[in-house]
């Protein structure tokens, strides 16, 4: 397009605005009349709005006493007959003495979770300390000694075959035996 036809288009659309804006301008943008909710709207039957003092200082000074039923549940309260019946059947009950179950045996080697495997180990020349390899289905961590793996075992030494670590929140010490990936069937 020509310049003078490019001006032209836009003379023409600058009109159609001023047109349009003038008549959403002389437009009312409210009704004039209200809401039909709000005049079918009917008002509390409320005496005196104001707060009642004495009320709330009478409701806030009771104290709760409960008789024994729970407020949320929907069986029934056992009467004070039925209380005391089943307090006789249950002294008339030989009461078994206590038992007293020995505590369960501490553990006294720690021992890795079994999702997780030590696959192998790798060294990084210049002399840093060794690495073990570990995987935990999809998850591959790699972790030199010293260092912490997933935030519970320190790895204290890694071996040709097995890996020395410690439990921390135990103190635990136990070993890992490097396991060696299973052969690939032959087609």
């Amino acid at each position: 397009m020509k310049e003078k036809q490019k001006l032209i288009v836009l003379i023409l659309l600058v009109v159609v605005a001023v047109i349009v804006w003038g008549y959403t301008l002389n437009k009312p943008s409210a009704p004039s009349e209200p809401v039909a909710v709000l005049q079918n709207y009917k008002l509390l039957a409320v005496e005196n709005p104001k707060l009642h003092w004495d009320n709330l200082d009478r409701a806030q000074k009771t104290e709760y006493k409960s008789n024994g039923r729970n407020p949320f549940s929907v069986i029934k309260p056992p009467t004070p007959q039925e209380i005391a019946a089943r307090n006789k059947a249950d002294a008339q009950k030989p009461q078994p003495g206590p038992v007293v179950q020995p505590p369960p045996p501490q553990p006294t080697v720690a021992v890795l979770p079994p999702n997780l495997k030590f696959f192998g180990y790798g060294t990084v020349p210049n002399g840093t300390p060794r690495r073990a390899f570990f995987t935990d289905g999809d998850d591959v961590y790699i972790v030199p000694e010293g260092e912490t793996l997933l935030g519970r075992y320190r790895i204290l030494k890694v071996g040709n075959t097995n890996l020395e670590f410690q439990e921390i929140s135990s103190g635990l010490h136990g070993t890992a035996v490097l396991e060696e990936p299973a052969p690939s069937p032959n087609a």
